[in-house]
């Protein structure tokens, strides 16, 4: 009966070996019939034959070969492999995925690329060791918690930590007096290698954003979700384009003079549909709604002369403001 049961696990067993195989590391048939019969299941090679049409007929690109390296060997597969260069590079530079965490979905990922060389070539980019990565295990439980509030429409609960330096160490503390946060989760976003969460907070009736790195004890609750005329407005498009490394600030729109050679930052920042004024033969003005925040100034700061906020008034002499600390921070004459 066992030998039974094993005998129509068959074609499952080859195709779990052909994942393994590239063009440079095809296997043989007999070697197909060793490790079937490890498995306890005898098979001849015209079985084997037939198991390979079928394979191919669902729609696997089994590829026969001749010559010294004769054998067959999985082509085409779900994943390229500059696709699963592109999701390691990701998973590495991950800080919200801790360094375990990594390691395992690399790992996966590698398997994805067969056998032989290109395995090697994804687990040789693997430089994990030394980044800065999360400390938060659980971070992929709070992720599917909301996730899966999202789907049922209700709002969570959730404790908030932050980070304070007491007698020369740094220590974890919970956010607002230690009592729980009550939101309606709208939306996930990746912004500066962290993850947050989009929602809107009742009380206020606004947008907010929270890292879940930093996010711990999540419930749903068994009320139902709200703010989505607001979230609605908002978007996350909208949020993100105007909220700078995710602090916040007051909202403002804001005039901006900038120089020519920056269109490509403002186009990356604010997308290639944002009007622009011609100011010169050299510069060119354009409006957009920001969070006014420190942030906000060090990116205006980093272009030195090439950009600089026209109005409104009160916004630029916060600018001014903020120069001045940094002024008198580093005793400039």
């Amino acid at each position: 009966m066992a030998k039974t049961k094993n005998q129509k696990l068959k074609i499952l067993y080859i195709l779990d070996a052909l994942k393994k195989t590239d063009e440079k590391s095809p296997i043989t048939v007999n070697a197909l019939i060793e490790m079937l019969s490890d498995n306890g299941i005898s098979a001849e090679r015209k079985s084997i034959y037939d198991d390979l049409e079928a394979l191919e007929i669902f729609g696997y690109d089994v590829i026969r070969t001749k010559g010294r390296n004769c054998g067959v060997f999985l082509g085409e597969r779900e994943f390229e492999l500059p696709e699963l260069k592109l999701l390691v590079d990701a998973v590495q530079s991950s800080k919200f995925i801790t360094e375990k965490k990594s390691a395992r979905l690399i790992e996966k990922l590698a398997a994805l690329a067969g056998g032989g060389d290109q395995t090697t070539i994804l687990k040789r980019q693997v430089l994990i060791q030394g980044r800065i990565k999360a400390q938060n295990e659980s971070i992929f439980n709070s992720i599917d918690r909301i996730h899966l509030a999202i789907a049922e429409n209700k709002m969570i609960s959730f404790s908030y930590y932050t980070y304070i330096v007491e007698n020369g160490k740094i220590k974890r503390i919970s956010r607002h007096e230690g009592k729980k946060y009550i939101v309606s989760p709208w939306s996930l976003t990746w912004d500066d290698e962290f993850y947050y969460l989009l929602a809107h907070d009742e009380k206020n009736n606004m947008i907010k954003h929270f890292r879940i790195d930093k996010m711990a004890d999540i419930s749903l609750t068994r009320r139902i979700r709200k703010g989505k005329l607001l979230f609605g407005v908002t978007g996350i498009s909208g949020y993100t384009k105007s909220t700078f490394s995710m602090f916040g600030g007051n909202d403002e729109s804001v005039r901006i003079s900038c120089d020519n050679s920056l269109i490509g930052v403002v186009i990356d920042r604010y997308g290639n549909d944002i009007p622009i004024l011609k100011e010169s033969n050299e510069r060119f003005i354009f409006t957009a709604k920001v969070k006014v925040s420190p942030q906000f100034f060090a990116w205006i700061f980093s272009f030195g002369k090439g950009m600089e906020i026209v109005y409104p008034n009160n916004v630029v002499e916060q600018m001014k403001a903020s120069l001045k600390e940094l002024n008198e921070l580093y005793n400039i004459d």
